[in-house]
Parts: C-alpha cells; sequence; structure tokens
C-alpha cells in the first residue's frame, strides 16, 4: 500500500474520504485563498481533522494538491482545443478561460500570479503539462499569424500573472485587461 497521502493503494473509504476532503478544499481555498484553517475544510467535507492531515500532512500539501487538479483540468482544456480551426480564436478564448477560471478561484489565481516564480514544490509533470499545452496553442495562433511572433511559451505566465493583476484591480469598464489582450494580437 501507498502512503496516506497517495492516490493508489487506498481502502475505499480513504479513497471516498480523499476525494471529499479534496472537493472541500477546493470550495474553501477558492472562496478564501490558503488562509482557511484547515478545521474549516475538514468541518466542510464532514470528517475529522485526523482524516485531512493522515491525507494532507500540512495545508501547503493540500493546497497543491487542490490547485495542480485545476492545473491539470486546464491543461486538459488546452489539449482538447489544439485541433480547432481558428487557433488565433481558440487562444485567446483559452487565454481568457485560464483568467476566468483564476478569477473564480482565489487558489488558482494567487498560484497562477505566483508562477513566474516556483509557487509548487511538488508535482513538476502537471505545471509542465499545463505550460507545454498553452504553449502550443501559442505556437499554432503565431502560425495562423494571429499571435505576435516575438511572445515564447514562457511569457505566457507572467504576462497571465499581469493580466489577472489588471483584471482584479482595474476599477470596472476600464479597458487596461483588454489593452494587455490586445498587445498579444499581431
Amino acid at each position: 500500500m501507498t502512503s496516506s497521502a497517495g492516490r493508489t493503494g487506498l481502502r475505499a473509504d480513504a479513497r471516498r474520504n480523499r476525494a471529499r476532503v479534496l472537493a472541500a478544499a477546493r470550495e474553501a481555498f477558492a472562496d478564501e485563498g490558503l488562509s482557511v484553517p484547515l478545521d474549516e475544510i475538514a468541518r466542510r467535507a464532514g470528517v475529522g481533522a485526523g482524516t485531512v492531515y493522515r491525507h494532507f500532512p500540512s495545508k501547503e500539501m493540500l493546497f497543491e494538491a487542490v490547485v495542480l487538479d485545476r492545473i491539470e483540468w486546464l491543461a486538459e482544456q488546452a489539449r482538447d482545443r489544439l485541433a480547432a480551426a481558428d487557433p488565433g480564436g481558440v487562444f485567446f478564448e483559452f487565454f481568457e478561460v485560464v483568467a476566468e477560471q483564476a478569477l473564480l478561484n482565489k487558489a488558482l489565481c494567487d498560484a497562477l500570479e505566483a508562477s513566474t516564480g516556483t509557487p509548487f514544490t511538488a508535482a513538476p509533470d502537471e505545471r509542465g503539462e499545463f505550460r507545454a499545452a498553452f504553449g502550443a496553442l501559442l505556437r499554432r495562433a503565431q502560425a495562423a499569424g494571429a499571435v505576435r511572433a516575438d511572445v515564447e511559451p514562457d511569457d505566457l505566465t507572467a504576462l497571465l500573472a499581469g493580466y489577472l493583476a489588471v483584471r482584479r484591480r482595474a476599477p470596472a469598464g476600464r479597458p487596461l485587461a483588454r489593452i494587455i489582450a490586445d498587445g498579444l494580437r499581431a
């Protein structure tokens, strides 16, 4: 059997509890970010604090698991768009999907805004898959002439972080976020 923090080798009840903890944490972190107490996550999941700690020895590990789950989902969404007929439209639509998801989820927003550094200590594969899929969308849009040729895939996280910061802080109705997105256009 693997460790209780792993995904495989758990008893059925332990898998259900882990899933309940992740769902409750996803909701709590989306609402409150990293400041939410683990006791509140346990309460929302309908389990004891000990159950949370058995699966996730620290709040940071639970936070990483929740955010990485969202990042995996975003990577899948990007891969699903790779064969689209309009690479430019799909790139800008996905850029907005990522921003919208981040703005609805404080934990994801915080992670993406921090992604110009190293926001997570674990699971670099998931982050790499997201960056690779987002980069592939960028390259297709560039090949179609829809996005500036001088933008590199590694630039996307910094551009997204700036875009999120402007969207979170700019007065409603101001076109600042649109100016950032328009700056990517060829």
